[in-house]
């Protein structure tokens, strides 16, 4: 009788470790998950990652309301990782979109240019889709305007650095200036051509 009892303890023993492992690891497992979901500020590209800053995560709201008002909510990371080449977050005009409007740098206030930052970038994207161009070329286009989506369009609708290089070598004149980014450095010494930046998609996003 009393080895019976044993059994039965050692069994209920037994049962409730296991309860209790498999309550631990789903807990780690849930963790897991949100650090991932929501941890993660590293935006995967084809060409490596962009930290997003502090100063720039204080937008994503702002972001993702306009976001969602010009159906694009899936560009989310994009815009933030676009805040964060344009301004670092830390100017009022955070996209550096009033240019697009047609108005001199930095006329616009943060609310005011992420809203026309995100339409134009949401128009870009529809543009894109229209002409089959690839994401790459939107982001440049962001810089460059909507004229660089014809151009790729034209020559086989994927990005390319070479591409964007002699969209500026037309544009410019051939014209170049000194430009010390460590892009730029790395790929051809440290110059660029006088219009817009042509290194813009080859950045980190």
């Amino acid at each position: 009788m009393k080895v019976m009892r044993l059994k039965i303890l050692l069994l209920a023993w037994g049962l409730g470790f296991l309860a209790l492992f498999g309550l631990l690891a789903f807990v780690a497992i849930f963790i897991s998950n949100e650090d991932d979901a929501t941890g993660n500020d590293d935006l995967m590209g084809d060409r490596g990652s962009i930290s997003v800053s502090a100063d720039v995560l204080k937008h994503r709201p702002m972001v993702e309301k306009y976001a969602k008002e010009y159906g694009i909510s899936e560009y989310v990371s994009t815009l933030l990782a676009i805040i964060q080449v344009e301004s670092g977050g830390k100017l009022s005009d955070v996209m550096q979109s009033s240019e697009s409007l047609g108005l001199p740098p930095n006329s616009l206030d943060t609310e005011a240019s992420i809203q026309q930052g995100t339409k134009y970038f949401a128009d870009l994207v529809r543009s894109a889709g229209a002409s089959g161009v690839d994401g790459n070329s939107v982001i440049q286009a962001y810089n460059y305007g909507g004229a660089f989506i014809d151009y790729v369009a034209k020559r086989g609708t994927q990005y390319s650095f070479e591409l964007a290089q002699s969209f500026a070598r037309e544009r410019s004149g051939d014209s170049k200036v000194t430009y010390t980014n460590p892009v730029a450095v790395k790929k051809n010494g440290g110059w660029r051509y006088l219009y817009g930046n042509m290194f813009y998609g080859a950045t980190r996003f």
